[in-house]
């Protein structure tokens, strides 16, 4: 078996005893990206020759073979997470040449655990899209059909894991952006609850919503990336002081005796009927393995795609107003300063992004803000209590992540409102700041497509996710299955 098809735990265990070295393991992803990036485009930026001194000095020191949680581990981060020394470009033409000054507290923790830090995966400009197709940078494609997109904004995170590029991923998800990207590429992607894991040094998008989370091939690989990435940072004023439970400890519980939610609202007209027929499979499966289904409704979730686009787009042009050409980033010489300032964001950001800071500039102005942002955080909040209604009956809710499976590049780029439904099933999770993950259930039969089953808990309720997730998982077979590139 080659290196590179290794989950973590696998290669952990030949790193422990000697085995394998983590030059050896780092080496090998290398020669895979290598390989097959040039078709799949995963990556920005890598830097082989330092991957590998990073792997040399674990080595010597022994860090691989003393017990750290991810000692010679090579993990990808998507190009929204500052690591000290390496570019931050957003993937957008505004920050081309910026390079980081800093760790994001994410980033100190794999530092901390022994991770190697392998390069940096493209994404949508400033993380707002669902398909990677607005990266100024050029389009990651689907491992599974290069003809398709690979998800988004994290697709170039996703794809890595998914052709065993990266032996996992961090990615940020503010409507769905680790979980969607996760379902249409076949791998696991976890959205951690808001706070849980800290958001300094991760660029923002819209602050209220966005969430560092982990991509790997396994549930028990995102169990161990959770334990890592998790816990309260002074930093950020968001990150909450809870303790971190060790969450690999808590798989193999089963769920016998679980109720599993299953909210009418999720299995609508117009979704694909082989992901309607391969979630109704799984849901099946988890009652044979001793889950009890309850039926529940989240009945304000038909507003959380306008709720989303009202709140994040106003939030959006707030944060993205630093992004002026003065302290950092590219500039373009303007007449005086307006000039200048109009210029350079004229010509830095993508349409897109464009689209999202005049759309949240006039959710805020005089005489829109109480029609339309502060509504939106009223029924925010509705959307928030329909959960909370919802997990007085349930321990956890299944749902499809993605109404469809991975569509073809270009498909969707004339019409924004069709490309933003993608997300109608991980919006409202993000809204509410509780946990989610997506996992494989399935795949498509023609062409064959993955297909993923989200599984959603209470605030801080990670482990009994991932435990559902991974009794699961353990009874199938869909997450051993790999692209043929």
């Amino acid at each position: 078996m080659s290196l590179h098809t290794l989950t973590i735990h696998q290669l952990r265990e030949k790193l422990r005893r000697g085995n394998v070295s983590a030059r050896e393991a780092t080496q090998s992803l290398l020669d895979r990206i290598q390989s097959v990036d040039g078709k799949l485009k995963a990556y920005l930026w890598l830097d082989a020759e330092d991957a590998l001194a990073q792997a040399d000095a674990i080595d010597r020191s022994g860090i691989a073979k003393n017990g750290k949680l991810l000692g010679g581990v090579p993990v990808a981060i998507k190009d929204v997470i500052n690591v000290e020394g390496q570019p931050c470009t957003c993937a957008s033409k505004i920050l081309k040449g910026h390079t980081s000054v800093y760790d994001a507290f994410v980033v100190q923790r794999l530092r901390e655990a022994g991770a190697i830090l392998l390069g940096r995966t493209n994404m949508d400009e400033f993380a707002m899209g669902s398909s990677t197709e607005n990266s100024s940078w050029g389009i990651t494609h689907n491992p599974w059909d290069l003809e398709r997109i690979p998800g988004g904004s994290s697709g170039g995170s996703a794809a890595a894991v998914a052709a065993d590029e990266a032996f996992a991923a961090l990615g940020s998800d503010t409507g769905g952006s680790i979980r969607q990207p996760a379902s249409l590429c076949g791998c696991v992607g976890f959205k951690p609850t808001y706070g849980r894991v800290s958001r300094y040094g991760l660029v923002a998008f819209a602050s209220s919503l966005d969430q560092v989370g982990p991509f790997t091939k396994d549930v028990a690989d995102g169990a161990l990336m959770l334990r890592v990435l998790a816990g309260h940072d002074p930093h950020d004023t968001t990150s909450v002081p809870q303790p971190v439970p060790d969450y690999t400890a808590g798989l193999g519980k089963g769920v016998k005796g679980l109720r599993i939610g299953l909210p009418k609202e999720y299995f609508i007209d117009g979704m694909d009927r082989e992901v309607e027929a391969a979630v109704r499979a799984a849901i099946k499966k988890l009652q044979d393995l001793g889950a009890e289904i309850v039926e529940i409704s989240l009945p304000h979730t038909d507003y959380a795609v306008a709720v989303y686009y009202l709140i994040a787009t106003a939030e959006a042009s707030a944060n993205l107003a630093r992004f002026d050409g003065v302290r950092y980033g590219a500039r373009v010489t303007g007449e005086d300063v307006i000039d200048m300032y109009g210029k350079t964001r004229g010509a830095g950001f993508g349409p897109e992004v464009k689209r999202r800071i005049i759309l949240g500039t006039y959710a805020l102005s005089a005489g829109y803000h109480d029609a339309y942002y502060v509504r939106a955080q009223k029924v925010r909040t509705l959307i928030r209590q329909d959960f909370e209604k919802a997990f007085e009956r349930c321990d956890v809710i299944v749902t499809p992540t993605s109404p469809e499976v991975a569509f073809r590049i270009g498909e969707k780029t004339d019409d924004p409102l069709k490309m933003y439904l993608c997300d109608i099933f991980t919006i409202s999770v993000n809204l509410a700041g509780i946990c989610g993950v997506s996992l494989p259930c399935g795949f498509t039969n023609d062409p064959r497509l993955p297909i993923g089953l989200q599984v959603l808990g209470k605030p801080f309720g990670e482990e009994t996710v991932l435990g559902v997730a991974h009794a699961y998982e353990q009874a199938t077979e869909w997450h051993k299955a790999r692209p043929n590139l």
